[in-house]
């Protein structure tokens, strides 16, 4: 079965998914600037900390880092680079980088960064490859390619170790076999770095948080090739940034280590409602959201349209019991009957499968394996906003009027990511009602016109007072990014960066030190 992203957009409407990629798929860790890594007055370091010479003049040697690596480097006249290279994004296939590094350890990434700094290459790490706009994959830039870094480790003391490479999907069947659970995304594919680098929202997030407030402690490789155990004691400026400052910012996370949660029986759900209800349920729904009990999340996904279509799904921790009363005082705020309605009790890693939209329940479907040679990929455009407070839900929807094939995903917060302070970790929106993410699927050809419109639709929410944005859905063209992503931890976050990475080393479009 091919899983693409608008399979998981249609499973929203089925299990009430949040498609929460790293980059965005947010990013994984990321520079794509075409920019002179370390060049700008400053030396750099080397692997034993000590400062080197600034830029060197040619490319860098790639024999020699072939020769160092555990893992393969690949280069464009090389078998299988052009599987390597691939984003998850086809709109980004034009980026050709000028090697993919298949990067084993944490050594791997030391040799790498040795090897590309300071030759004004850019430098980037991927791990799901789910970087909205293809920061992970830099046009003749050298990727890290940390997939060979997938194993996930579940300790005696309930933490568990994930290699940077690993996918959600395949962190949730490990903790699964364990008993345990981590808070995360719904597609199955998005890798856990990126995901957890920009906080990590997902079905779960109302309960047990966000996925970077279960973050223990990372081992981290630094621009200047130092490896460090950071955590609340060991490092913790930088731990602080690590969780919701986005990837790419401050070195290169190798390995985390996250504390987990006894896995409980949980209910999913499904309503969809019929046309013309569409502002009845979106100004419902945000009432309903925000008086609602931490054991529901939930989401509401308006359909573009003549009119627009609505529904709502979400997962409740507990049994069906318990959710059925929370549908009906959705149902008569609303003040329209849904057209169906589906509540199923599930174990976690079925309720993991089923909001990622896979038929049947099914591993295999859930982490496909490659189809010559790669994953299935989308085409598509995508970008956010944040609500701090209910809309107006005719305002909302007609934003969405006339606008077939575009899906507004709203993904409630609230209940324990509220529970921290905004400044508590680099994650701001701590008081959000909830996420905003605009999608639209797209061909390279119709990539402009669909951006226009789902900036047209970012710009109507932020008109609305939806003002701030999820790093995890990065976006080219959002105005004031860095206010937006970071709110008032920005300030911080740029002493971070200049604290590890003085020469902007892991620089990229939207990278902390640029905003």
């Amino acid at each position: 079965m091919t899983i693409d992203r608008r399979a998981f957009l249609a499973a929203l409407g089925v299990g009430g998914a949040v498609v929460v990629t790293g980059a965005a798929a947010g990013g994984m860790a990321r520079s794509a600037a075409p920019v002179l890594s370390g060049f700008g007055g400053r030396p750099l370091r080397g692997v034993t900390g000590q400062r080197v010479a600034g830029f060197v003049a040619g490319p860098p040697d790639w024999s020699a880092l072939k020769a160092r690596l555990e893992g393969r480097l690949l280069l464009p006249e090389d078998q299988g680079y052009g599987v390597a290279r691939l984003g998850y994004n086809e709109l980004n296939d034009d980026q050709l980088p000028a090697a993919v590094a298949r990067c084993t350890s944490a050594a791997d990434v030391q040799s790498c960064l040795d090897a590309a700094r300071g030759h004004g290459v850019p430098i980037a790490a991927r791990s799901g490859g789910h970087s909205y706009l293809g920061y992970s994959v830099p046009n003749g830039g050298l990727v890290m390619d940390l997939r060979p870094m997938a194993q996930v480790q579940v300790q005696s003391d309930g933490t568990v170790r994930v290699g940077a490479g690993a996918r959600l999907i395949e962190v949730y069947a490990a903790l699964a076999q364990a008993g345990r659970l981590l808070p995360a995304g719904s597609c199955p594919t998005v890798g856990v770095s990126g995901l957890t680098l920009g906080g990590g929202i997902g079905v779960l997030t109302r309960k047990y948080g966000l996925t970077c407030d279960r973050l223990v402690s990372a081992e981290v490789v630094t621009a200047d090739s130092r490896v460090l155990t950071v955590s609340k004691c060991s490092e913790p400026d930088l731990y602080w940034a690590l969780r919701g400052g986005g990837g790419g910012n401050f070195g290169v996370v190798t390995r985390f280590t996250f504390s987990t949660e006894p896995a409980p029986a949980l209910t999913v759900f499904s309503l969809r409602f019929p046309t013309g209800s569409a502002a009845s349920v979106v100004g419902a729904w945000q009432q309903w959201v925000a008086d609602a009990p931490p054991e529901l999340w939930s989401n509401c996904v308006v359909s573009g349209g003549t009119p627009p279509t609505c529904r709502v799904g979400g997962c409740y921790v507990g049994p069906e019991s318990g959710l059925n009363p929370l549908l009906d005082r959705l149902i008569a705020a609303a003040a329209t009957q849904p057209s169906s309605r589906s509540v199923q009790g599930k174990s976690y890693l079925d309720a993991m499968k089923y909001m990622a939209g896979c038929a049947n329940d099914t591993i295999a479907q859930c982490h496909p394996t490659f189809e010559g040679g790669r994953l299935p990929r989308s085409a598509f455009v995508a970008v956010s906003r944040v609500l701090t407070a209910p809309l107006d839900g005719q305002q909302v929807v007609r934003l969405m009027a006339g606008r077939v094939g575009m899906d507004l995903l709203l993904d409630s917060l609230g209940g324990a990511v509220s529970q921290l302070a905004p400044d508590a970790t680099a994650f701001p929106h701590r008081s959000a009602l909830a996420s905003a993410q605009i999608y639209a699927s797209t061909t390279p050809a119709g990539k402009a016109a669909a951006t226009a419109a789902v900036d047209a639709v970012r710009d109507g929410l932020g008109a609305l007072g939806a003002t701030g944005a999820y790093v995890n859905y990065i976006d080219a063209s959002l105005p004031d990014w860095g206010t937006a992503y970071y709110g008032g931890n920005l300030t911080r976050l740029k002493a971070v960066s200049q604290h590890y990475d003085p020469d902007q080393v892991f620089s990229f479009p939207q990278s902390v030190a640029r905003a």
